[in-house]
């Protein structure tokens, strides 16, 4: 992680951190493969101003003037001479650089203003740090470098293969990672891409060791720094006391993970009073009150618990987990296990949050509220945080206050907040049929235990709680449409609208359909007309037009058997007839009976039956 140093991070066309207090040297950061301006802190007033390159040779210093230096096509001097420029930086510009009008002593006193106004230039590159997980066979990574840049964080880019992937404000990458050798990772500061970190890719994960190739960079140092080398590291580093005669004690670095040389591997710390010391033979005298741990070569994020000689009789201080992720608006219990000598008992137990790879830090005070102390008898001390806010990120540190023990160097535990989002891949705007990815994405990697709920315009899409944080719908629909989010425990994450247009396909599909359905109608349609008008004519009633228009086609009407009577009309429906001719009378009719001629007769009832025998004998 990156934060503020002491005086503050000043960003031009390079990141670059200063920290120090006037008069005193100060100390710049700056990525390697960019420039940095340093600025001469002399009065302006002062005339022929020169710039040095400072080195110390025993008890002297050694300055050689910017200006005749063999490397000199790399610095750029401002018309003035108070700005000094340092293009396309590497490894080797990490000097001390002053300037002065006068020339520098060898022994600097307090009158020699360039050692007095020195500037230390650190030129550092980033690095994807990866730190073995505590679940399963799973690792996490951080964009990591030693600058300290703004407590408010800036934009951390990565990549995934050499492609973007995502970008966030945290250095840690969202999601614990598996071992594949064919995926590589690497991250870069927001503005300043073309200064990626080199790539790394898992090759292994096991209980006891990960392996990681880097692509070129300083962990393969041992090398060249522009190949690729690939390391194995230990899950997990302890110290082991071992009885070398009745006064001394051997301790030794060891793990479970068998590294091909382990004198190289680790090294062996003691924490003393005045702070930590290397160690360089491991016989410690058995009456020692000094505690001891173990770290990976190059790698101080990866240490022991401190151990004491005689197994307790020392200052310790150990973590439960060193790296947390914390869900915004949630609650935290940040946990350290203590021991001290029986006879000095500390004077206070304290957190503290510092700004991580600086000496800025801040007492966490209990509040009652929002933060909480735990203590047991148990030697095992709490940090309660309530209500969770991303100002509460940094590295947290559990103190026991002596009259002259002083603090750990060392990492003490990082916290991470973040919020839930909801990420739509490939985009949230897609079309039918597209594969779709809907991720519930974090700042930092989740505990792989972590259950998630979906939601689909406020509504849940599954009553059951999963442990996956991805909803993935192989051929999206219309009816996919709409509003989701995802909710961990009671936080829930803002909603995120999927919108789905008709694929080209499925349209060309559907006109093509709706033409051929046209198409099929307007025959239906011309089939329909000749027919309606032959069914009209074939059935159509017969109407008398006029009084001397007889009936003709009488003989044609074929009744067999008839209904034996015809229910009068009501009077509004009555028909009249004026004349009924009878040309060629069927049998049937045979009975109408005649009456007399009027003009608009009415007939109510017109009975007719079928003759029979009886009748024609009548």
């Amino acid at each position: 992680m990156m934060f503020l140093s002491a005086a503050g991070c000043v960003w031009m066309v390079y990141i670059l951190c200063i920290s120090g207090v006037e008069g005193k040297p100060n100390s710049i950061f700056a990525l390697k493969g960019s420039s940095v301006n340093l600025s001469c802190s002399a009065p302006h007033s002062a005339a022929n101003i020169k710039w040095y390159i400072v080195r110390k040779s025993n008890a002297e210093y050694v300055y050689h003037d910017v200006s005749a230096y063999r490397h000199h096509e790399e610095f750029r001097l401002s018309e003035d001479n108070f700005t000094l420029t340092i293009r396309d930086l590497t490894e080797d510009n990490t000097k001390s650089y002053c300037c002065s009008e006068t020339i520098p002593k060898e022994k600097p006193d307090e009158t020699d203003s360039c050692q007095q106004n020195s500037i230390q230039l650190q030129v550092i590159d980033l690095q994807v740090k990866v730190f073995p997980a505590s679940e399963g066979q799973k690792v996490s990574l951080m964009c990591s470098s030693s600058c300290s840049l703004t407590e408010s964080p800036a934009a951390f880019i990565w990549y995934q293969n050499g492609a973007f992937l995502y970008e966030d404000w945290s250095p840690w990458y969202q999601e614990l990672v598996s071992s594949d050798r064919a995926v590589r990772y690497s991250c870069a500061i927001k503005g300043y891409e073309d200064l990626r970190a080199p790539d790394v890719s898992v090759d292994s994960v096991s209980g006891s060791c990960f392996s990681v190739t880097y692509a070129e960079g300083t962990m393969c140092s041992y090398k060249s720094q522009k190949q690729s080398c690939s390391i194995t590291f230990p899950t997990e580093v302890r110290v082991e006391r071992t009885k070398f005669d009745k006064d001394h004690i051997k301790m030794t670095c060891n793990s479970s993970c068998s590294l091909t040389d382990n004198k190289t591997s680790f090294q062996l710390y003691k924490n003393t009073e005045t702070g930590e010391q290397k160690v360089q033979n491991s016989l410690v005298p058995i009456s020692s009150t000094d505690s001891f741990f173990c770290t990976v070569k190059d790698r101080y994020d990866l240490l022991s618990n401190e151990v004491c000689v005689d197994g307790s009789n020392c200052w310790t201080v150990s973590y439960d987990s060193r790296r947390i992720c914390g869900l915004k608006g949630s609650s935290m219990n940040i946990s350290s296990k203590y021991s001290h000598p029986e006879q000095k008992q500390p004077l206070t137990k304290r957190w503290y949050k510092m700004k991580i790879n600086t000496k800025l830090e801040e007492e966490v005070l209990e509040n009652n509220t929002d933060v909480n102390y735990q203590d047991d008898t148990r030697n095992q001390h709490i940090l309660r945080l309530n209500n969770l806010d991303e100002k509460n990120s940094g590295e947290y540190e559990f103190r026991m206050k002596t009259d002259s023990r002083k603090s750990s160097h060392f990492s003490g535990v990082t916290l991470i907040v973040t919020g839930l989002l909801v990420d739509v891949r490939p985009a949230a705007e897609v079309t039918e049929g597209q594969r779709v990815t809907l991720t519930c994405s974090t700042s930092c990697p989740l505990s792989e235990n972590t259950n998630y709920i979906w939601y689909l315009n406020s509504r849940p899409l599954s009553l059951t709680k999963i442990p996956n944080n991805r909803l993935i719908i192989d051929a999206v629909s219309r009816q996919d449409e709409g509003n989701y989010s995802c909710s961990v425990e009671t936080i829930n994450s803002p909603g995120k609208t999927l919108t789905v247009q008709q694929s080209t396909t499925t349209f060309l599909a559907t006109t093509v359909t709706w033409i051929l359905a046209a198409a099929g109608l307007s025959v239906f349609l011309l089939g329909l007309v000749p027919l309606t008008v032959f069914l009209y004519r074939k059935f159509k009633p017969s109407h008398q037009s006029s009084k001397s228009e007889p009936v003709n086609n009488m003989d044609e009407i074929h009744t067999g058997d008839m209904y034996e009577e015809f229910a009068a009309q009501p009077a509004e429906h009555e028909l009249h007839y004026s004349q009924i001719a009878l040309e060629k009378m069927n049998p049937i009719y045979s009975s109408v009976q005649k009456h007399p001629e009027q003009e608009h007769v009415a007939y109510s009832v017109v009975r007719t039956r079928t003759s029979t025998s009886s009748d024609s004998s009548r």
